[in-house]
């Protein structure tokens, strides 16, 4: 079903029909192991676009961009959701402009034109891919949050942090909502008898479920402390008079009239105000049929582009980055620089499953890639010498924590733009036939395509 859901990614295909079939064979299941299916699905599409662009001697680039989602009545997908707030005419914009596309290409047309045995291609990758669980059951998280006298806050909510930030945006998240420094909140490791009937930290919502129920706790618990506030202050007790900052109440007509946080909570508790409260969040909106195949099974779309530039060794089939453009939409951040980091982390990992990690197997089924000296991940030299990364500006997204949007998942798949600049390097030895490129693009896979291209291994 994952796979079925992003193998329109980020086209308006009017005429498109296609069946998933679970298939049992006498081998273990393997797939990339971000985005779960989603991958998959989207490189239907995408060699679909590449061939289109090799038959008609267009540019990949300008393929994909006509065929874009829009508004009104090109913006209803094949299982009927309707994409709203599309970016990805804004994002082609940027980042053409941004990455000097045109001219490099013309550049990378003239180094091929004059060189042999070396060939350099560019492609440009855009990514549509839908945020919820798509079984709305799953859509839900809790959360915990406890003040102390002393004014220090204890989180706890039902994401599980495996490397990705999550706790880091969390602690944000609650120290905004509360005005108190990151130092004061202590968030709790994860555990259900904290927080019950969590659900997993998986499909990229991670901060938009635990962040919104934080949220809903941090502003049961500023109702609470208002009135206290106003008698210290000696005001009426609304949000639009008392402001929390930087771990000071005061007015608003007079920041220099505050107590202090530490203060509040110490007087909220001799007055027996409760410090403790439950937040909780469903996703509003997910409603799927299976059985029919149509519905909204996404609470909003995440958006990227991506321009790679590549340099291919025409004897060996070895290549490498030269430089990697992307431009990211996370909505408003919560942290950027964990963001940007997510964005950088996703391309790498999608640049292994696409070029180097294979999965080879005997033909009596015994694994051959077992460790790390037949499975290979990217390692420091796969990354591209040049590489930029923006995240999308003045781009919130309604509904949503802070107007973030997650950035788990999406980044990954913007490595496919690996595939069409790599496609473009290889169609330069014969532009009259579509390219035949296997995936992953290894060195192997690379120097067949060549030698199909060409008509024999240019070293014979």
């Amino acid at each position: 079903d994952r796979a079925l859901f992003h193998i329109d990614n980020a086209y308006f295909i009017p005429n498109l029909r296609f069946v998933g079939r679970a298939c049992k064979t006498n081998l273990p299941s393997n797939t990339a192991f971000r985005g779960f299916g989603g991958p998959q699905g989207m490189l239907v599409v995408e060699t679909i676009m590449n061939e289109i662009a090799e038959r008609l001697g267009l540019d990949s680039a300008i393929v994909r961009q006509r065929n874009f989602y829009q508004g009104p009545p090109f913006d209803v997908t094949p299982y009927g959701q309707i994409v709203k707030d599309c970016r990805l005419s804004r994002i082609y914009s940027e980042l053409m402009q941004s990455s000097d596309y045109t001219v490099r290409r013309k550049n990378i047309e003239h180094f091929n034109q004059n060189n042999r045995f070396v060939r350099r291609g560019i492609g440009f990758q855009p990514v549509k891919f839908g945020i919820s669980f798509t079984k709305s059951l799953l859509n839900q998280a809790g959360a915990l949050v406890q003040i102390y006298t002393d004014g220090s806050v204890q989180l706890n909510h039902a994401g599980t942090e495996m490397g990705q930030g999550l706790y880091t945006k969390m602690i944000a998240v609650c120290a905004h909502e509360l005005g108190v420094p990151l130092d004061a909140v202590r968030n709790m490791h994860t555990s259900t008898d904290k927080v019950p009937n969590t659900s997993p930290t998986a499909a990229s919502s991670g901060s938009d479920l635990n962040g919104q129920a934080v949220y809903e706790a941090c502003s049961i618990l500023k109702k609470r402390l208002l009135p206290v506030a106003a008698k210290m202050l000696g005001c009426d007790d609304t949000a639009a008079t008392i402001k929390f900052k930087d771990g000071l109440v005061y007015l608003a007509s007079t920041p220099e009239k505050n107590i202090s946080f530490r203060e509040l909570c110490t007087q909220a508790w001799i007055e027996r105000v409760s410090l403790s409260a439950t937040g909780f969040y469903a996703t509003p909106g997910i409603v799927y049929d299976q059985s029919k195949g149509q519905g909204t099974p996404f609470y909003y779309y995440a958006y990227g582009g991506a321009v790679v530039e590549v340099e291919v060794n025409l004897l060996t089939g070895e290549h490498r980055l030269l430089r990697v453009d992307i431009l990211h939409d996370v909505g408003t951040s919560l942290v950027p620089s964990i963001d940007i980091g997510q964005v950088e982390g996703g391309f790498v990992q999608g640049l292994g499953w696409l070029t180097t990690e294979e999965v080879l197997f005997t033909p009596e089924g015994r694994l051959l890639t077992y460790s790390p000296s037949t499975y290979k991940i990217p390692s420091y030299g796969d990354i591209p010498r040049d590489f930029r990364v923006s995240l999308l500006d003045k781009a919130p997204q309604d509904g949503v924590i802070h107007g973030s949007k997650a950035v788990g998942e999406p980044p990954f798949m913007l490595a496919i733009g690996v595939v069409a600049a790599l496609r473009h390097a290889i169609l330069s030895c014969d532009s009259s036939k579509p390219v035949e490129l296997s995936i992953p693009c290894t060195g192997e896979a690379i120097l067949r395509a060549i030698a199909k291209q060409t008509g024999t291994f240019l070293d014979e």
